[in-house]
Order: C-alpha cells, then sequence, then structure tokens
C-alpha cells in the first residue's frame, strides 16, 4: 500500500537551509527534496522539452519508485492544441524515456479555452499515443465540471485509453480574499472551476492548493485524508501534490498529508527520512 506525496518542484528559494542543504548544487537538489517527498510535478517541461541528459540526472537522483507526473509541453497543448504535433510529441517521448518506471503519468494540462466541443481532438490525440506510458488530463473549462453530459463525453474519451482525470482544488484557497502578495497572484491565475474527487483509474493524481496560512491549508485539505483513505483501502495507488501560493512550506505540508492518511491506515508503506539540514557555520 503506497501513497506518493509531492510539490509543484524540487527546488525553490526558501528551502535552502530547510528542507535542502545551504548552497546545495541545483543538480543534487532533486536528489535531496527526495528525501522529503516520493513525486513531485514535472513543471518545467511544460515551458520546454528538455534534453535528454538532464532527464537522465533525474532519473540517477531518484530511486525507480520515485513518480514524476511530466506536463506536455504547452507547444502541444496550448499553441498547437494537440493538432500536427507528431514531431513534437516524439521529440518529448524520447527526451523522457531516461526516466523509466519513474515517469508514473504524462500530464496533459489543457487551457480553459478547450471546450467539451473539443474533445474529439483530445480522443484523436490520445489513440495516438503509445501505449508504455500512461496518461492524465487536467481540464479547466467550467462546462466539465457542471455540465453532466460534458463530463460524460470526457469520462468516456478518457476511460477508452485507461487515462486518468487530474482535479485542480483550489476551493479552499478561493474562500476568502488573498492576504499576500503570493496569494493575490494566484488568485489572478489559478482556475476556479468546482470540487472533483471521482477517480477514473486505480492510479488517481490530485493537485490542491491551499494558502499561505498552514491552518487554513490543513483544514481546506480534510476531505482529502477521507478520500484518499478511501481509494488505498479499494487498492487504489494515488498521488497527491500539495501547492500554496508561495510555496514555501510545501515540503513539509506534503508530509503531513501523508502522515494525516497513515494516522488512518498504519500499514500504509512510511515516507522516506529527509537528510538533517545542517545550519551554515562562520568557519
Amino acid at each position: 500500500m503506497r501513497l506518493h506525496v509531492g510539490c509543484a518542484m524540487w527546488s525553490h528559494p526558501s528551502w535552502q537551509g530547510r528542507f535542502l542543504a545551504p548552497r546545495l548544487p541545483s543538480h543534487e537538489r532533486l536528489r535531496a527534496y527526495a528525501g522529503w517527498c516520493n513525486a513531485v510535478e514535472g513543471n518545467t517541461t511544460f515551458y520546454a522539452t528538455p534534453a535528454r541528459s538532464a532527464v537522465g540526472s533525474w532519473a540517477e537522483q531518484t530511486s525507480p519508485d520515485f513518480r514524476f507526473v511530466v506536463k506536455f509541453p504547452r507547444l502541444i497543448t496550448h499553441e498547437r492544441r494537440l493538432t500536427d504535433v507528431d514531431d513534437a510529441v516524439r521529440a518529448f517521448l524520447n527526451a523522457i524515456e531516461p526516466l523509466g518506471p519513474r515517469a508514473h503519468a504524462l500530464w496533459i494540462q489543457l487551457p480553459g479555452s478547450f471546450t467539451p466541443s473539443d474533445v474529439p481532438v483530445l480522443a484523436r490525440f490520445l489513440r495516438r499515443l503509445p501505449g508504455s506510458y500512461r496518461y492524465a488530463v487536467e481540464v479547466r473549462h467550467t462546462a466539465f465540471f457542471t455540465d453532466p453530459r460534458s463530463a460524460r463525453l470526457l469520462e468516456g474519451v478518457l476511460t477508452a485509453v485507461a487515462a486518468e482525470w487530474i482535479p485542480f482544488d483550489t476551493t479552499a484557497f478561493f474562500q476568502r480574499p488573498p492576504t499576500s502578495d503570493a496569494e493575490r497572484e494566484a488568485w489572478a491565475r489559478k482556475p476556479r472551476v468546482p470540487l472533483r474527487t471521482r477517480a477514473l483509474t486505480d492510479q488517481p493524481i490530485v493537485r490542491y492548493l491551499g494558502r499561505d496560512d498552514t491552518a487554513h491549508t490543513i483544514a481546506g485539505w480534510q476531505p482529502w485524508v477521507d478520500i484518499v483513505t478511501g481509494w488505498l483501502r479499494e487498492g487504489r495507488s494515488p498521488t497527491m501534490f500539495i501547492h500554496t501560493p508561495d510555496n514555501t512550506d510545501a515540503p513539509m505540508l506534503a508530509r503531513r498529508f501523508h502522515d494525516a492518511v497513515r494516522a488512518r491506515l498504519p500499514e500504509l508503506r512510511p515516507l522516506p527520512q529527509p537528510v538533517v539540514v545542517e545550519p551554515l557555520t562562520l568557519f
């Protein structure tokens, strides 16, 4: 029985000296992060297909059971909207091949302008992808959450290829106005869609956005503790990503979520023990 938890990145300036050793070289930060969490969102691949050698370094820094949920480049999903992208897809798949079993799912995040009328395009795209990977789709158009016919249409397309629907739960974040610069930025950028808690596969993936206030973040994820516990009891293997607007405490919060579920299921495999960060000395 395994629950994977993680963050939106494996390195953040505020983590230096707290979760990661001070002045840790960039090529060692993923290894240190993997002592705190056993999964990570591969958001950097959205901006450009990485070099294969860089991906090889990611694999070398993590164990085979570490999970990457790797985002397709925006060239494929946003600029070309899943059309005429065969060469770009081949280049992306070649680049991430060194991850091997660590590539838990390839993440197709679609823009808010992707509507139910575009679902046939997604269906054709998914059918052309190799079956050697798992796929997960994130949609942001409100019709997929408020119109049952649209939801069933998307679920049918995803189920046909054993793909998952990734919910991005921002409901706790939008419960009250922002109180910091990071929250104000997130307020303008993050999607406001109704809560979705239905899993389509045996390996559901959830993205949760809390607040910079830890207590509010923890209070907001309580329903997910129940849902994830239920999934584990059903034999599913979920992955939970914890976000906050500033992400300052994200690794600690991800571990606290895992602890909350493990309090319900003591047989759940524990997370790795992080390396203790030694404070900087004068000499």
